[in-house]
């Protein structure tokens, strides 16, 4: 939209970015901004989040979903149980250059997804209306990302299958996890546990990074 620029939240965006360690890049703030009102729109008539107020849509949503970006180096990603596309989609604008597919199986939250491709122009993005463990790509992920699994280890467990050997699980949770990470998968080496730091929201917020040491899944 023309007037991005001169929103508030465009300024809170560049501060966002300086606190997260990423380098300043208006044209990603403006997209992240239209993403963003889009989000806010389709939400009255589809309910695509809980969240309905447009500044915790920002903060709880947008803001949560790039604290996570200076940390993830995979090239090729799947974001599960992606709902209205976070973190895939602000992801996905941060990194044109990388894949990001968007995974759910919600048809409202899938055609929101399209509809967001399309006026984002987003070419790095695909949409897969699917259930996870329905889902057999052709070429395995080098990471998997998502904030919607209660359990790490049903992450670990229904997305295995996506993964190549040496790939990356980025788990995004809203809570202390040592239970959870003292008891993984055979297959999954624990890495390194991120604590975030996500402007105006006094919570906690942790990404564990897990490599996939098992076989590869055909």
């Amino acid at each position: 939209m023309d007037s991005t620029r001169h929103n508030p939240y465009f300024d809170r965006l560049a501060a966002a970015f300086e606190q997260f360690g990423l380098p300043e890049n208006a044209q990603a703030w403006s997209k992240l901004l239209d993403y963003l009102f889009l989000l806010e729109k389709w939400n009255k008539t589809f309910n695509l989040t809980a969240i309905r107020d447009l500044d915790e849509m920002f903060v709880k949503h947008l803001l949560d979903s790039l604290s996570v970006a200076a940390h993830l180096d995979s090239d090729r990603l799947i974001d599960v149980g992606t709902g209205g596309g976070l973190p895939g989609i602000p992801l996905a604008i941060l990194f044109p250059e990388r894949q990001v597919d968007l995974l759910d199986s919600n048809s409202k939250k899938t055609r929101f997804l399209i509809q967001a491709k399309a006026e984002l122009g987003l070419e790095n993005v695909t949409v897969l209306h699917q259930r996870v463990e329905a889902y057999r790509p052709e070429t395995l992920y080098d990471g998997v990302v998502s904030r919607a699994f209660a359990s790490l280890d049903d992450m670990l467990r229904l997305t295995h299958h996506l993964l190549k050997t040496g790939g990356i699980w980025w788990a995004m949770k809203s809570q202390k996890t040592q239970d959870e990470v003292a008891a993984l998968p055979e297959f999954a080496k624990m890495l390194r546990v991120f604590d975030l730091a996500v402007p105006d929201l006094d919570a906690h917020r942790t990404l564990i990074k897990i490599e996939n040491v098992g076989k590869e899944n055909g």
